[in-house]
């Protein structure tokens, strides 16, 4: 990934409601869901919604696929990845095995919706 691409992916993180929305289409991994179902979810409105994943979407963080009248919206696993690639490349001076901690997602115990910030 280059810079400008993780800049734009975390600019679109570095909001509460784009980070609460990302992190649901994490939690419901590659199917995604509709957009009414993600407002539903999140106590967003469509339009507020909609916003929100557009920019998400600019920034590569986020895909749609039309499914008949409605579009299903997916999180770029591919581009988090990258993303995390990224910041972690030369961890420890491109030793890994010297970090303290390995680069691996804590374990949490979690509601599983989460309202979003507005």
């Amino acid at each position: 990934m280059e810079t400008k691409s993780a800049l734009k992916a975390l600019s679109a993180l570095a909001q509460g409601s784009r980070l609460t929305i990302f992190r649901h289409l994490v939690e419901i991994g590659p199917d995604g869901a509709f957009a009414g179902r993600i407002a539903e979810a999140l106590g967003i409105s469509p339009a507020v919604l909609s916003f929100h994943l557009k920019e998400l979407s600019h920034a590569g963080l986020v895909e749609s696929e039309p499914d008949g009248r409605f579009v299903r919206y997916a999180a770029s696993f591919a581009t988090m990845n990258a993303l995390i690639a990224y910041l972690t490349e030369n961890c420890c001076g491109g030793q890994p095995q010297l970090c303290a901690e390995p680069c691996a997602p804590a374990k949490k115990s979690r509601p599983r919706v989460r309202k979003a910030t507005r």
